[in-house]
């Protein structure tokens, strides 16, 4: 091999072995705990499970974790049980919504959907009854 040739190929090993990382995807935190959970909502049109969370624990929803149902039932008490996968395919945290195919949880593989966007939880609740949301 020539000089510039070892040089080019040298160099494309570097550049190709060296992780480029964004820094909005390597903050997204791992799915909340249970007790911070303060709503869920079931979508019908995208067959979507919602989890909202509210992570300061002031009530406003800051993170939101959306699972494919893959099948449901009704209890013996006439409750929907949803079959869902472990982990969600995708996440929704600080102003950006993540995807993550593999639905292999938080683990840095996740593909960030669309940046810049806000939770629109009016979309599912758009009503007030006596000031008090429905």
């Amino acid at each position: 091999m020539t000089g510039l040739a070892l040089f080019a190929f040298s160099s494309w090993l570097v550049l190709t072995s060296v992780p480029i990382s964004n820094p909005a995807f390597q903050s997204l935190p791992p799915e909340p705990d249970e007790t911070t959970r303060i709503d869920e909502i079931y979508d019908q049109e995208s067959r979507l499970f919602l989890s909202l969370y509210s992570l300061d624990g002031d009530g406003k929803v800051d993170y939101v974790t959306g699972r494919t149902v893959q099948g449901h039932k009704r209890s013996s008490y006439g409750n929907p049980v949803y079959f869902l996968p472990e982990h969600p395919i995708f996440y929704w945290w600080n102003h950006t919504m993540f995807n993550d195919p593999q639905l292999d949880g938080v683990n840095g593989n996740e593909l960030v959907y669309q940046e810049d966007t806000e939770f629109d939880i009016t979309r599912y609740k758009p009503c007030v009854f006596n000031g008090q949301p429905c």
